[in-house]
């Protein structure tokens, strides 16, 4: 290291930490400043102040060092001058209490606010941990001078008063209980009316306070303590204790699910004077509960059950609020003068809702208005016919069919008895109906769709078209316009559409307008019906049919009925959703529909389906968007509570799945849509409105907050909603029970309003973050460059986690903000996520397959449109994903869905950079563990186990054992050759239970394989990294270099082991490359959900897996295919071994691979953490490469090995291992550099290095920085603390010379920039 090297000034610039929120404190603003406070919310070891009138992020400030803030308490007075107002405020957490002063300064002018924080005091360490602080003024001496003093409550049930003027502890009293707290609360505004309630490891809650002793010296004071009361019942620990604002009454949580409410006698003052209290029980949380706030009137309780709940004083529940995730919600706050409720928990969302009283209920308000009110109407009404409602029908009653909103204030109404009403809601209450038709022979009305005609210019201008289906078999068309108070019928139009009883379903499609209609049948079959000249004439008889014709029919392959469709008119496509969740897509050519000749209907059959796009759940509403000039995107939902994504390639008739959206708080998902953001520079939010049981619920999926909730008795009632342009404030849901409906409605202006539920802070994972990785910059081969240019500017980090699921989250270090987090998908029944890894590199085969050029695929081997970047996650039950980089989805769309209400459905905006799910692979369920591997070692190519064998789709029963072995790291490369179309992820798998696999991901058929077995192991591996050397470089021109691929692993004993998979690997290549594999995979595959899709209700399994050449069978039935989301099967689609022999074709096989070399007791404990990379020392003399392994342990120890690969030509004296593949031979030559022992305080759980530097964290909550000197020694040249709990994984980027970007993940996540 040269001097200026250690000259250099490195700094560590530390990131905000996103993760679970300790504390949560109002700031009181001045009245003419603003009514509504500010929110002070701590985190880790920062605090972020928030305005809650904009819900911005005002400024965020480090507190402590190493120490998570738990309690925050601001001063109520204020010390003013001019505008600048100036605060006291008390942060403590763990033995530390800091005090700071908080500067508002008011511009009056502009209306905004800077913030500052200064330190003022920092207390001494204490002996015990501060459970809570609370401002005193006192007054001392003769002249009654008043003192600001500030008592602090101790773990040890004792407090100390601090003097703010002195600087120094005033007193201390010890409780006469001596006993351990969980939690302890004050109150009091002096010495003498200070109460103390503390939470005692007993599970009794003592009360007591300080009391002045006898003594003359009037400057000495002397206190002691006196006990006031104990309160009994508690059956757990105390988690949390609030005194209501007077000091009569205190709210308690504890470990045994319920809350309780105390009336205290604050005059109790003598020792001898117990009492024991039991007050009202709160029983409601499923779960522990861990915080409480109390007002007049209310008290709310938050839990680990992920739920906030308010009670009355009564001991009533009023109202549930549950949006967070994980852990629960850790903090609640309530706010009465404004009426807000916040909740904070371990996902890191702060989030805010307002509350309204109606009567003497308390309920969840979507708007705030500051001048007025807010709107919401609940009303019921009956039909016209029935003047006389008596609650009781018959055989012969009248009652609603069909309910269809076209605004807020205006509905369609169809009836059994055959009559359309046309319906308007009045400012009064009241409802205006108009009778328009009734349909021939007086049948029942059994399905209605309704679609907005022309854009209406004037407010009162009606044009709506309605399609009526009845049981007779008849179609009716109805033209509603005029004035929405006194609507015409402009064109009515009935045909025989039919048999009786066959037409379930009539559907108009926005894109196609009025004059094309359809009409479905129960066996799956669709219509398409022309209206020749719908606007020629003004009415038309009933039974006239002479203006409408027959275009087309359509058969679906499933013979199920048709729920839902949509079509480009621009990409000649129809899209169909039938009732078991299957998609079906038609071609809807131009020429059919512009050709104005009448000609005989044409029979169309489906060019491609999805079957189980929701399992066997109805699919509810369809959308298609265009993506490029050949490729279209379609959204489905449906009644699985899933939003799925899919990709239609018109040229190679190919629809793939692209991913998957959960809306876990829904059943099933009617709709979604976007709203009109209200700031330009805010994103436009997705909503997704269904029903959660029998309740009517729209969900904003942007920001995981509830709109609006109804209890309506289910989807299965006639219902119909109507969503405005901001749904918090403009949403109408109305549903028929028994001759009544009920409608609620909710219409807000956007002026002075604003919108509740908020989202102050992006939520993130709710558990243990046990993986982390940025994604390569090597992406950019998959974007575009406008694209990139920004995301040069950002980063985005895959991380995954404990409650299995898959996060890639952006971080902005220009702004130093988490800009957005997406959820990419979960892990099968939610198993937990132990390792993630991306790889993004293609390495060139130089195995020649010229001669089998073609046999790879359909496509020309030429097709490369750059190499894929995938992203690899594996975890518990042996599950492994992977996930594929694609742009991201366009908010731009052209084309909107058949939507209940109307409104158009878009996408999400994203960012440039996300992933789809590609393949899931699991084990099935076997009859014997898994144990570790048997197979007997074989020359790679032959013998070995049967991959077929060991993974096909034999029909023999499953049997109910199922093992819980777990991956537990994981590894990944791609490997193509030229003359071949697939390209092959091989990724290495770690299991719990001591085996090593090397597997296969054949791109783009999806198939996975078993290609060799890494064995003998002794002990599990906890981490995997590769190394992939081009060795033997050819002349330039003559084709890509003779890779060697390496493996290196670190095991629970201590030991780090060398693997040469390369033979494995060449093998594997060439045999796949022979084979003809597209012809045996049907890639029609989603991810498993476990919640009626294809992870939970699944089709029956009674027949071998459907191939392509299936499709063209008119007919497919529930029993030929096998639940196509189940690929942890191995060979998924690969014929058995008698089709094998008949094509000629030789599957893979799996070998055994014994270690090169093993390095033991490289750690006295387990290796945590891996990493390998380029050394900076690498020789310029001939053919050889050198690398570095960095690896940390249990034993706090870091250990650094480097080894050196060169062609067998070059002698040495020390010899490892000789290998050889197809072109040349190799050496590798290891080089033991030392162990730095005692590089962290506990157990190293991370490490990265680049040749220059070393990166490592450990449980001490450290990051260390060490040089690589030139000896190969390493020397730290800064550490920094970091606000992670329990760190579990690092990865680091170079973002240019000198500066290096580092994430660290655990209980949260943080980045800190290293840089000169």
């Amino acid at each position: 290291m040269t001097d200026d090297d250690r000259r250099r000034n490195w700094k560590l610039n530390v990131g905000e930490y996103i993760g679970d929120v300790a504390s949560l404190c109002f700031l009181n603003l001045p009245p003419h400043v603003s009514s509504i406070p500010y929110l002070l919310a701590g985190s880790g070891s920062q605090i972020l102040i928030y305005d809650l009138s904009s819900g911005e992020l005002i400024r965020s400030f480090q507190v402590f060092e190493g120490v998570r803030v738990h309690g925050t308490t601001c001063s109520s007075s204020f010390l003013r001058e001019a505008d600048r107002y100036t605060y006291k405020l008390v942060i403590f957490g763990e033995k530390r209490v800091n005090v700071f002063a908080l500067t508002l300064e008011y511009a009056s002018s502009s209306g905004k606010t800077d913030v500052n924080l200064s330190l003022l005091d920092s207390l001494a360490r204490l002996s015990n941990w501060v459970l809570d602080v609370c401002f005193l003024q006192d007054s001392v001496g003769s002249f009654e001078e008043e003192r600001e003093l500030l008592a602090i409550g101790c773990s040890d049930n004792s407090i100390c008063v601090w003097d703010f003027k002195e600087t120094r502890m005033f007193l201390e009293v010890q409780s006469p209980d001596r006993s351990l707290l969980y939690s302890m609360r004050l109150w009091g505004d002096s010495i003498q009316k200070l109460r103390i309630a503390s939470g005692t490891i007993y599970n009794e809650i003592i009360v007591w306070r300080p009391v002045l002793l006898d003594d003359d010296r009037v400057d000495h004071q002397h206190y002691g303590a006196v006990r006031m009361l104990r309160l009994t019942g508690h059956e757990g620990s105390i988690f949390r204790i609030v005194w209501s604002l007077d000091g009569s009454k205190l709210v308690s949580v504890s470990d045994d699910r319920s809350a309780r409410i105390w009336e205290v006698d604050s005059v109790q003052n003598h020792a001898d004077n117990w009492q024991e209290v039991v007050g009202p029980v709160l029983f409601g949380h499923s779960a522990r509960v861990w915080d409480c706030c109390i007002t007049d009137s209310l008290v709310i309780t938050a839990g680990e059950d992920c739920t906030c709940r308010v009670w009355g004083l009564d001991g009533k529940q009023l109202e549930i609020v549950k949006e967070h995730i994980g852990r629960g919600i850790w903090r609640c706050l309530y706010d009465p003068s404004s009426s807000l409720l916040v909740t904070a928990g371990f996902d890191s969302a702060v989030k805010v809702h307002q509350l309204h009283n109606c009567g003497s209920g308390t309920f969840l308000g979507n708007t705030g208005a500051r001048s007025s009110p807010e709107k919401m109407e609940s009303l019921s009404v009956c039909l016209p016919n029935s003047t006389q409602h008596t609650g009781l029908m018959d055989s012969k009653s009248e009652y609603v069919r069909c309910l269809r909103f076209t605004q807020n204030d205006t509905m369609y109404v169809a009836t059994n008895h055959g009559f359309l009403f046309h319906a308007k809601l009045l400012t009064s209450g009241n409802v205006k109906w108009a009778k328009l038709v009734r349909i021939p022979k007086e049948g029942p009305i059994i399905c209605m769709d309704v679609m907005r005609g022309r854009e209406m210019h004037k407010s009162c201008e009606l044009d709506d078209w309605v399609v009526l289906g009845d049981g007779k078999g008849y179609m009716t068309i109805v033209r509603v316009v005029d004035d929405t108070y006194d609507p015409v019928v402009g064109l009515r139009q009935s045909w025989k559409a039919g048999p009786e009883r066959q037409l379930l379903g009539t559907f108009w499609c926005n894109s196609l307008g009025f004059r094309y209609v359809f009409s479905s049948n129960p066996r799956g079959q669709l219509m398409l019906w022309k209206l020749t000249c719908p606007l020629a004439s003004d009415s038309s008889d009933a039974s006239g049919t002479s203006d409408i014709s027959l275009l087309a029919e359509f058969s679906s392959s499933f013979g199920m009925r048709i729920m839902c469709l949509n079509a480009s008119v621009e990409d000649e496509v129809l899209v169909c959703g039938d009732i078991r969740g299957n998609i079906s897509l038609f071609p809807l050519p131009k020429s059919m529909l512009s050709n104005s000749s009448v000609s005989p209907e044409l029979k169309i059959s489906p060019t491609n389906y999805f079957k189980g796009a929701h399992g066997i759940s109805t699919v509810s509403s369809l959308s298609v968007a265009r993506l490029t000039y050949n490729k279209v995107e379609i959204c489905s939902t449906g009644g699985d509570g899933c939003i799925c994504y899919f990709e239609y390639d018109k040229e190679r008739q190919a629809l793939e799945f692209m991913g998957l959206k959960q809306v876990k708080e829904l059943s099933l998902v009617q709709s979604i849509c976007q709203n009109l953001s209200l700031a330009n520079d805010q994103p436009n939010h997705e909503y997704a409105a269904g029903f959660a049981s029998t309740d009517f619920l729209v969900w904003n999926i942007t920001n995981e907050t509830k709109v609006a909730q109804i209890s309506c008795g289910g989807w299965r009632r006639p219902h119909s909603f109507y969503l405005g342009d901001i749904p918090e404030m403009n949403n109408c849901f109305g549903y028929v029970k028994d001759d009544v409906i009920h409608i609620h409605r909710q219409w807000v202006g956007k002026q002075d309003s604003k919108v509740y539920p908020q989202n102050l802070r992006m939520q993130f994972h709710g558990r243990e973050i046990h993986s982390v990785c940025f994604i390569s910059r090597d992406t950019k081969a998959g974007l575009e460059a406008e694209e990139w240019r920004s995301s040069n500017r950002s980063s985005w980090i895959a991380t995954g986690c404990e409650d299995g699921t898959v996060r890639l989250t952006r971080f902005a270090s220009d702004v130093e903000n988490w800009s957005a987090s997406e959820l990419l998908g979960e892990h099968v029944g939610g198993s937990a996520v132990r390792s993630v890894c991306c790889v993004s590199k293609t390495h060139r085969s130089a195995l020649d397959l010229t001669s089998l050029a073609g046999r790879g695929g359909e496509d020309s081997p030429d097709e490369d449109n750059g190499s894929p970047c995938l992203l690899i996650s594996v975890g518990a039950k042996r599950v492994l994903t992977s996930w594929l980089l694609r742009n991201g989805r366009s908010n731009k769309r052209e084309e909107s869905s058949v939507h209940e209400n109307g409104h158009s459905t878009a996408s999400l905006e994203s960012s440039p950079v996300t992933f789809q799910w590609l393949a899931t692979d699991m084990p099935r369920k076997s009859s014997h563990p898994c144990g570790r591997s048997e197979t007997p070692g074989k020359v790679p190519g032959v013998g070995g186990k049967d991959v077929l064998n060991s993974g096909s789709n034999s029909h023999q029963v499953r049997e109910k054992y199922e093992d819980d072995w777990r991956y537990m790291a994981v590894t990944a490369f791609l490997v193509k050759c030229a003359g071949s179309r697939p390209t092959i992820c091989f990724v290495v798998v770690a299991c719990s239970d001591a085996t090593l696999t090397l597997r296969a991901l054949v791109l783009p058929h999806r198939l996975w394989f078993d290609v060799a077995s890494l064995a003998p192991l002794t002990s599990p591996v906890l981490s995997l990294q590769h190394a992939v050397v081009p060795l033997c470089l050819l002349p330039e021109g003559d084709g890509p270099a003779s890779n060697v691929y390496l493996v290196i692993s670190g095991a629970t004993d201590g030991s780090i082991a060398f693997w040469d998979v390369t033979k494995n690997v060449e093998a594997f290549v060439k045999q796949v490359s022979s084979l003809h594999i597209e012809k045996f995979i049907d890639c029609q595959k989603r991810p498993q959900t476990g919640r009626g899709s294809q992870g939970g209700r699944k089709w029956k399994f009674s027949g071998p897996n459907m191939s392509k050449q299936g499709q063209d069978n008119n007919l497919v039935g529930e029993t030929s295919l096998e639940d196509s989301a189940v690929h942890s099967e191995l060979t998924n689609g690969v014929p058995h071994e008698s089709d094998v022999s008949k094509n000629g074709d030789s599957p893979p096989e799996t070998s055994k691979v014994e270690p090169s070399h093993v390095v033991r007791r490289a750690h006295q404990s387990g290796v945590n953490c891996l990493h390998v990379s380029c050394s900076r020392s690498s020789q310029s003399h001939g053919n050889c490469f050198s690398f570095d392994v960095i690896s940390g342990g249990d034993d706090q120890a870091l250990h650094y090995l480097s080894f050196d690969i060169f062609d067998s030509g070059k002698k040495s004296e020390t010899m490892m291992h000789t290998g050889q593949n197809q072109i040349c031979s190799y050496r590798l030559r290891l080089i033991d550099h030392g162990v730095m022992t005692s590089a962290h305080s506990s157990a190293v759980k991370g490490v990265w290095m680049d040749g220059n530097w070393v990166f490592s964290t450990g449980l001490d909550q450290r990051i260390r920085c060490w040089h690589i000197d030139e000896d190969g020694k390493l020397t730290e040249r800064a550490h920094v603390i970091i606000s992670v709990p329990e760190p579990e994984a690092l990865d680091a980027r170079t973002c240019g010379e000198n500066r290096y970007q580092i994430a660290v993940a655990g209980r949260g996540m943080q980045t800190v920039e290293f840089s000169s």
